[in-house]
């Protein structure tokens, strides 16, 4: 018997020569711009409709930031070069101190969300945030940069999330402004952020003439994309033991809605080190978010966790842990 080995579209186009963008950064005007209107569109008929369309208001006030965000400190020429030699990222999550411009951003960025939300426990956390002091808003984003959940307040997380996201936004696009895409090199290992060393969201998989059937992980901090080969765990970058599982029609099941149209996302898990990270496709749904699509398809996280797998992607707009917050000064 012959058994002839399938190729996927990646694998083709690789053996063909066929060169792609290693990175994809952000663009400043389509960001936050194309999430927010991804997530008001899966947010029609869905159970978690209110939610959604809270963080796509929350998006469009980081868009509106973005578009005028004031000049960040950025790291010297000869620090960028010396983190590409030893593949690391320039600007770490943890690590790289932040410009106190981020704070100022940040209030901006809430003051304008705050005209969206109406009264109600979403508007008294949104109004403590921004009457915290700075020392507390700091403290609360280091756990957030460093992922810890113990001490962290889970109903401010998304808010202050929200200005960390636009501040690392900004240095990614001021330093490519000022030194050009190439000064980002590869990392190792291969599934942290080139720019800023976060774990990803999601992986995505592009459609269009030069990114066509190559997947892209998409950074959960700065919103930086970098290519990572397919059937590659994304956790512990192993071959083996790879499959996919998703939310499939069964007959005389309606599966839970997603919004997003049959097939686009998955769940890729790795049998070596039982973890998994959403993939999601554009050539079965054109109009696919990476941040959007993971939130609206929580219900295949939970099926796949119920398999004994454990998430590796991170979303900075939904997190879980234990909500028991200690009394630091600030904003509890």
């Amino acid at each position: 018997m012959r058994t002839t080995r399938v190729l996927d579209p990646e694998q083709i186009a690789m053996q063909a020569g066929r060169q792609m963008p290693f990175l994809r950064l952000p663009v400043r005007a389509l960001a936050f711009s194309d999430r927010q209107l991804r997530l008001r569109q899966l947010a029609a008929s869905h159970p978690m409709r209110e939610y959604l369309i809270f963080i796509a208001d929350l998006a469009q006030a980081q868009h509106q930031v973005l578009q005028d965000y004031a000049p960040v400190a950025l790291p010297a020429s000869d620090e960028l070069e010396a983190a590409s030699k030893v593949l690391k990222p320039p600007m770490p999550a943890f690590g790289w101190t932040r410009d106190a411009v981020w704070l100022g951003e940040l209030r901006r960025l809430l003051a304008l969300f705050r005209a969206r939300v109406p009264e109600g426990p979403a508007r008294d956390t949104l109004d403590r945030v921004l009457a915290a002091d700075d020392a507390w808003i700091d403290q609360q984003a280091d756990r957030l940069s460093r992922r810890l959940m113990f001490g962290l307040d889970l109903a401010a997380a998304p808010l202050i999330a929200a200005g960390l996201q636009a501040y690392w936004t900004q240095l990614v696009l001021q330093v490519a402004e000022r030194h050009g895409e190439n000064i980002f090199g590869r990392t190792d290992p291969g599934t942290e952020c080139p720019c800023c060393g976060s774990a990803p969201t999601v992986s995505i998989t592009r459609i269009g003439a030069d990114e066509a059937g190559f997947r892209y992980l998409h950074c959960s901090l700065c919103g930086t994309e970098w290519h990572y080969v397919r059937i590659k765990c994304t956790h512990c970058e192993s071959t083996k033991g790879i499959h996919f599982e998703s939310l499939s029609p069964q007959p005389g099941i309606e599966p839970p809605p997603t919004g997003a149209r049959e097939g686009a996302v998955k769940a890729e898990c790795c049998d070596s080190c039982g973890h998994y990270l959403k993939q999601v496709a554009m050539e079965k749904d054109p109009e696919v978010e990476p941040v959007a699509d993971d939130l609206a398809s929580v219900t295949l996280d939970l099926l796949v966790s119920e398999a004994g797998h454990q998430r590796s992607g991170h979303n900075l707009m939904l997190l879980f842990g234990d909500p028991e917050i200690p009394d630091d000064g600030g904003g509890g």
